[in-house]
């Protein structure tokens, strides 16, 4: 078996329509999950038992059960009950959803080790509830948690490809089309590995920079 570097030219155009479909999922799901993961723990915080049950058994729910079962559920359930969506905005809905319950640990940790004296501080100084977590809490607690999530920004992107299953043509749904078509494998296929192995390494380096910047 010889390398068709042909394939490899004929297959880029292809490629980079899946790039920018994959890195549009990527960036729209780490934004849902990180802005309602942080919902989710700052309503399990309430002392009202009557929020934090449901939301616990919301989160524990989706945590608990595959990423694949929940995006094929809000793309053939939903629509039985009058809710559609685009393929795309469905793959970025299960991602981001999926994910925020993982987050919701992540910012749960952060929180907790945030020093018992910053709460005592702000308790003393008579700050009200708002502003004691969005100018004391949260911007401290925001720096321990950028390591974890960076690493389900990277996990989110591993798991882009299974968009492929609900017609999404991200990388490797436009890989498997260009193989189908043209009878070449290993081409695309190992266009598409490179390219998740350079993503994955850039992504940790600019994670990296952003946490040196924030621990000074």
């Amino acid at each position: 078996m010889t390398w068709d570097w042909s394939a490899v030219r004929e297959f880029m155009p292809h490629f980079w329509d899946g790039l920018a479909v994959t890195l549009q999922a990527l960036v729209l799901g780490s934004l849902i999950s990180f802005s309602l993961g942080l919902v989710w723990t700052l309503l399990m915080r309430t002392p009202t038992r009557w929020v934090r049950w449901p939301v616990g058994a919301v989160t524990e729910f989706v945590r608990n059960t595959p990423l694949l079962v929940q995006l094929f559920f809000l793309f053939y359930v939903l629509p039985e009950w009058g809710l559609t969506f685009s393929a795309l905005t469905t793959g970025v809905l299960a991602i981001g959803l999926h994910y925020s319950t993982y987050t919701m640990q992540v910012y749960r940790a952060g929180i907790e080790a945030v020093p018992a004296g910053q709460w005592e501080a702000a308790t003393a100084l008579s700050l009200p509830a708002r502003r004691t977590w969005f100018a004391v809490i949260l911007p401290q607690a925001l720096r321990r948690v950028v390591p974890p999530l960076g690493n389900y920004v990277i996990s989110m992107l591993k798991d882009t490809p299974i968009l492929m299953s609900i017609t999404v043509l991200e990388m490797l749904g436009q890989a498997r089309l260009f193989s189908q078509q043209h009878f070449q494998f290993t081409e695309p296929v190992t266009v598409i590995g490179v390219a998740f192995i350079v993503i994955s390494y850039l992504a940790s380096l600019l994670l990296r920079t952003l946490e040196r910047r924030l621990v000074r």
